[in-house]
Formats: C-alpha cells, sequence, structure tokens
C-alpha cells in the first residue's frame, strides 16, 4: 500500500523514487530520436550549449515551480490551481486536457517501439519497411493498445506500488542499455566525425530558430505546461528538499539527453538527411546492418526507447487519473480504465493517419490527424501551460508564498528567492512567449 498522508493522499516512498519515476516521465522518445536531429538541424555543438543554458535558466525553474505547486496543495493540476485561486482552475484543466491528448498519439509512436522489438528479435529489420509498417492499420491499432494497456496496468497499482516501482526497476536498466550501446558506438569508424560535429561548437550557425529550438527542447523533454511535474510533486513528502529534487530530475533528464547524441553520433556520423522517427526506425537501422552483431545492438537499442516511452505514457495517464480520483472521488482502478479506454479511442484516428486512411493522413496542408494533434497540443497547448503556470507562480500565487514552501525543508532557499524571481517572472514567460509566437507564425512545431 500506498503511504498515507493527511486526507489519505499517497506518497512516494523514497525521494530516490519520487526522482527516477519524474526522471523517466520527462525522458521519453524525443530524448533518444529529436534531440540528436534538432541538434543536427541546428548546428551541432552549439545548439548542445544553448540547450543547456536553457536548461538551467528556464527548465530549472520552471520544474521546481511546478513541483512546489503540487506539493503544497497535494492535489492534481485541476485541484491545485482551485485551492489556491480558484479562477486560476482552467490552467489545471488545460493540463489534464493536453495530457490526455498528447497520450492518445505518443501512445502510437511509443507502440512502434513494440513492433521494432519484435522485428529485430525475429532478425527481420529492413530500413525499407517503415513506410510499409505504419500504413499498416492492423498493426498500428494494435501496438496503440497493446502499449496503453501496459500504461493502465503500471498506473492501476498506485503510486508507490505501480509507478515508483516501475521507475526503480526501468530508470537504472535504461540507463544501463545506454551506457552499453554508447561504448559499442565508440569503437566505430564513423565515431570520430559524428562527435566532433556533436561537441563542437559553431557559433556562426546560429540564428533565431536554433535559440528558438534550444528553449523548446528544454521545455518539452522535462514535460513541463501540462501538469504532469503538478501531479507527482503532489506525492512528495513534505520533509524532502524540492530544489534539490527539482535539480535531481532535471540533471538525470539532461544527461540521458546528452547520452542520447553520444548514442546517435557515433554511430551515422555527421550524415543525417532525415529527422523525426525516420532517423530512428530508417538510418539507425542501416547502420545496424553494418554492424557486426547488429541485430542484437538493434533489439537493446528498441528495448531502450520502449522503456522509455513507458516511463513517459505512465506519467501522462497520471495526471487525468489523479484528477478523476481528486475531483470526481473515483477509485484508481476505474479512473484508470476510464482514462485508458478514452484514450485508446482518440488514439484510433492518429493510428490511421500515417497512411491506412486517407481521409485522416492529409487534413490541412499535407499534415494527417497525428501531426495536427501534435502540433495543438504537444507544442501550442503544451507551450501556454508553461507561460500560465509561471504568471500564476509569480503574479497570483506570489514568490514569497512559494519560496515559503520550498524553504519549509530547505531554509537556505532564501538567497535564491530574487533569482527565481527574475527567471520564473520575467526570463522564462518572454522565451516561452517567443516560442509560441514562432510555432504559430511558422506553423512548424518544436516537439
Amino acid at each position: 500500500m500506498a503511504v498515507p498522508v493527511p486526507g489519505g493522499r499517497a506518497t512516494w516512498g523514497s525521494k530516490l523514487g519520487f526522482i527516477l519515476a519524474a526522471a523517466g516521465s520527462a525522458i521519453g522518445l524525443g530524448n533518444i530520436w529529436r534531440f540528436p536531429y534538432v541538434t543536427y538541424e541546428n548546428g551541432g555543438g552549439v545548439f548542445v550549449l544553448l540547450y543547456l543554458i536553457a536548461i538551467v535558466c528556464l527548465g530549472l525553474p520552471v520544474m521546481l515551480a511546478e513541483l512546489t505547486i503540487g506539493r503544497h496543495t497535494a492535489r492534481n493540476p485541476v485541484g491545485a490551481f482551485r485551492m489556491i485561486a480558484p479562477n486560476w482552475r482552467f490552467v489545471g484543466y488545460l493540463g489534464v486536457l493536453t495530457g490526455v491528448a498528447i497520450l492518445s498519439y505518443y501512445g502510437v509512436v511509443a507502440g512502434w517501439t513494440i513492433g521494432y522489438v519484435v522485428k529485430s528479435a525475429a532478425g527481420s529489420l529492413d530500413p525499407d519497411d517503415f513506410g510499409t509498417f505504419i500504413a499498416d492499420p492492423a498493426l498500428q491499432v494494435g501496438y496503440l493498445l497493446a502499449f496503453l494497456t501496459a500504461t493502465v496496468v503500471v498506473v492501476a497499482f498506485g503510486v508507490k506500488n505501480g509507478i515508483e516501482r516501475m521507475a526503480q526497476i526501468l530508470m537504472p536498466l535504461l540507463l544501463l542499455l545506454m551506457l552499453g550501446l554508447v561504448i559499442r558506438g565508440l569503437t566505430l569508424p564513423t565515431a570520430a566525425e559524428g562527435l566532433r560535429f556533436y561537441l563542437y561548437p559553431d557559433f556562426g550557425a546560429v540564428t533565431v530558430k536554433t535559440v528558438i529550438f534550444a528553449v523548446g527542447q528544454a521545455f518539452f523533454s522535462l514535460s513541463l505546461g501540462m501538469g504532469a511535474m503538478i501531479t507527482y510533486g503532489s506525492y512528495i513528502n513534505k520533509k524532502d528538499n524540492l530544489a534539490t529534487s527539482a535539480l535531481a530530475v532535471v540533471s538525470f533528464d539532461t544527461c540521458i539527453a546528452l547520452l542520447a547524441g553520444f548514442l546517435i553520433f557515433p554511430v551515422i556520423g555527421a550524415s543525417i538527411t532525415k529527422g523525426g522517427p525516420t532517423l530512428v526506425f530508417v538510418t539507425m537501422i542501416e547502420q545496424f546492418n553494418l554492424m557486426a552483431g547488429g541485430r542484437w545492438v538493434a533489439l537493446l537499442f528498441f528495448v531502450l526507447l520502449a522503456i522509455a516511452a513507458l516511463t513517459s505514457t505512465v506519467s501522462l495517464l497520471e495526471v487525468a487519473t489523479s484528477y478523476m480520483v481528486d475531483e470526481l472521488g473515483m477509485k484508481r482502478l476505474k479512473a484508470v480504465l476510464s482514462v485508458g479506454a478514452v484514450t485508446i479511442l482518440l488514439g484510433i484516428p492518429s493510428a490511421l493517419s500515417l497512411g491506412a486512411a486517407d481521409g485522416l493522413t492529409d487534413l490541412a496542408n499535407g499534415k494527417g490527424f497525428l501531426n495536427i494533434m501534435d502540433f495543438l497540443f504537444g507544442n501550442v497547448s503544451l507551450a501556454f501551460g508553461a507561460l500560465l503556470t509561471c504568471i500564476f507562480l509569480v503574479y497570483r500565487w506570489g514568490i514569497s508564498n512559494a519560496a515559503a514552501e520550498v524553504q519549509s525543508a530547505y531554509p537556505g532557499f532564501a538567497r535564491f528567492v530574487p533569482l527565481w524571481r527574475i527567471l520564473l517572472g520575467v526570463i522564462a514567460p518572454a522565451a516561452i512567449a517567443a516560442m509560441l509566437v514562432y510555432i504559430i507564425a511558422t506553423g512548424e512545431g518544436l516537439g
């Protein structure tokens, strides 16, 4: 059974358990396939440098803000905002809606990892099969159902016995798999070329787009703006140091993103020509097929991707589950099954929009249903939620009230409060607003 707190709410069994679970929420497919491609497209080493600056100056302050709101209220996003300022509860509803919407199409992509684990084990990896694979309606719906079912099972067991226990097993395994694959990649002849591009900052390659994408990667890779960290924060024990917890989660997530670069670039050099899913499911397979023992390396790689995807989908499902348990008084199992069923139904159009159904494949300017969902919820809604959270904490709840929550277990945080105020009240909102303007003006998603 989970550890009770006043009011019956569960808490994490340990601080390490929380850190692993929260880091697992942040670590997802985007860290492993998107980060290397966006790095390539935006100048290599200089993008990595800008991303690290954005993590420290923007990602960490907002992460702490969300955890603080959650721990202070011990509620889901809707309940948290309503408890502090009832007329701001719409921000919580936005977070719940965003989480469910993202889970519905993310589950489709996550399902691909299962498919490619099966392909790897069977020795049937062919880079030319990807288009046929994603256009097969039975496979797409079947793997969506399988992945979201696994997600439902984990969340149904609760905070400690489900989410935390999963993280304690899978996160160390993920790290070990990554380290093993990185070591293998560094032995390849393409390693030196790839690492030079990845690590050497060419400041002449910096553009406005480079900066915007670095900021976007920092926010989106940390699962900010959709209530996940508020929800996970609500289970943190009052005795735990929020500042060090936030720092640990951000550090873990950033290390995994950087490791992804060390995994990908040594394998493919600096010759990425296509990004997104094509990078992982086509380009990487081409390289695996050239390696001695590449079939087994590929198997480990796709198991790694599946683990990263599961730790993220679990947090997405927990946001809506927590809302239904807290606000509607549902039992956890009923809430999980209800949200899971809705998410699967909502995910089916995305699963069929990659070539299986013409009416869903080209809805607007060549974009299918999944692409549109990602643009609306994985970009616009996510950024808007993060912006509103910053404004709320500084200008509605008050930085002194938020700081008091942090200082209750870490009095020394007082010296950082003026900096937190500037970063959260000025720098972060300006950066997120710039992202939103770019996203809406160009129609180009960052996530």
